[in-house]
């Protein structure tokens, strides 16, 4: 990767710091955040989720589709089938538990791609993951989280 010496550093640092981090990767769409991680933690991302994009969706089917698509996550990451999570609370406490079920002491890296298309107006998602990162995420030292987040050039 050319020109990212000093951002790769600086993840494998926060990676390596032995305690619960949450790092946001902000930059505009389409530089290279998303493949920064990819190729930075290649064999070491525990749970990766991409938000599906609205463009095609009405806003009440949109919420069902995004939290069908991140139970699907969970599974193709080798969760058991449960019961599908009816709210954005319900799929971070699956997430939760898959995750403290596979604990085994080391890192877990949580990459959450495509925020913005997640917390879609109404959907209670920010709620959710602050719920998720501030009762339990942000206590547990082997917990990496990074969310890339979209920066949008003033007009």
């Amino acid at each position: 990767m050319i020109g990212r010496k000093r951002e790769i550093k600086e993840l494998n640092r926060l990676y390596e710091s032995g305690r619960a981090e949450l790092v946001a990767i902000y930059g505009r769409r389409r530089v290279g955040k998303t493949y920064l991680v990819d190729e930075t933690f290649e064999g070491r991302i525990t749970f990766k989720h991409a938000g599906l994009s609205p463009a095609d969706e009405e806003a009440t089917g949109l919420l069902k589709a995004q939290l069908n698509h991140f139970y699907n996550s969970l599974i193709l990451h080798g969760m058991e089938s449960c019961e599908k999570p009816e709210n954005w609370l319900d799929a971070f406490l699956l997430l939760e538990k898959y995750l403290q079920k596979i604990d085994n002491g080391s890192r877990q890296l949580i990459f959450l791609d495509e925020l913005p298309w997640l917390d879609s107006p109404r959907s209670g998602f920010l709620r959710a993951f602050e719920g998720f990162w501030n009762t339990w995420g942000c206590n547990s030292h082997g917990i990496f989280v990074i969310l890339p987040i979209l920066h949008r050039a003033k007009r």
